[in-house]
């Protein structure tokens, strides 16, 4: 298949977020970042659909420290986790890796990305920004064996999902998400995350801030950060980690 943007037709959000298409060629992530620093309303979701990939950013303002807000990247891979399971055949399983990688049929497929405008977990953060990612196909043929633990979703028989449709269910997903965390708090979300995750009671290795750390993934903290039992005993690893440099 040729790579190519798809048609002009624009996708359909729900109402309290609205949307704009990245140009070609520009990264939806960091156009975001621009339009936040601007002072872009919230809600916005810059997006760029491809046939071979799809990437968008949502654009938030949150009301409390950074540390609590950090969840919203729980809320939007359950998000997708739902929206992917309600295109894809019955028989392909997503679940979710910390922080916010997606697996399809335990193979690594796009995953999350997030920025905010402080670095400080205690303060309160003028926005936030969530990407999401997800490869529909391969761009060029790889080596055999060159990334064995990486997959598609032409890979993994999902072929026929539309990514524009892909783009709205999760929006959509991941608002019913939000509303649930205002409305209910963390509760639900920590039990539903927890329930998807890959590698909860498996070894893992995580490369966070630059450090690599080894050892059991035993859970989520309250606020969503990785709890992993290395051989120095008990850590935490925040969600804030995962934040990349606006």
């Amino acid at each position: 298949m040729a790579l190519s943007e798809l048609d002009d037709r624009e996708p359909d959000f729900p109402p309290v977020f609205h949307g704009m298409a990245a140009e070609s060629g520009r990264d939806p992530f960091r156009l975001a970042i621009e339009l936040a620093r601007e002072g872009v309303d919230p809600g916005l979701i810059v997006y760029r659909v491809r046939t071979d990939h799809l990437s968008a950013a949502l654009v938030l303002a949150p009301e409390t420290s950074l540390a609590d807000a950090m969840p919203m990247a729980l809320v939007a891979a359950i998000g997708f986790a739902d929206s992917f399971g309600a295109l894809a055949p019955s028989e392909v399983a997503a679940q979710i890796d910390w922080p916010g990688g997606f697996r399809i049929n335990g193979g690594r497929c796009g995953g999350l990305r997030a920025a905010a405008s402080v670095a400080d977990p205690s303060a309160e953060p003028d926005w936030l920004v969530i990407g999401i990612d997800v490869p529909f196909f391969a761009q060029t043929v790889a080596e055999p064996g060159a990334s064995p633990d990486r997959t598609t979703l032409w890979d993994e028989g999902c072929s026929e999902i539309d990514p524009c449709r892909l783009l709205e269910s999760w929006s959509r997903h991941t608002l019913v998400w939000m509303n649930d965390w205002m409305t209910d708090g963390i509760g639900r979300i920590h039990a539903d995350w927890t329930g998807r995750a890959f590698s909860i009671g498996k070894e893992v290795e995580i490369i966070a801030a630059g450090n690599r750390y080894f050892g059991v993934f035993l859970g989520l903290d309250e606020r969503g950060g990785m709890l992993l039992k290395t051989a120095d005993g008990t850590i935490m690893l925040p969600l804030t980690e995962m934040l990349e440099k606006p």
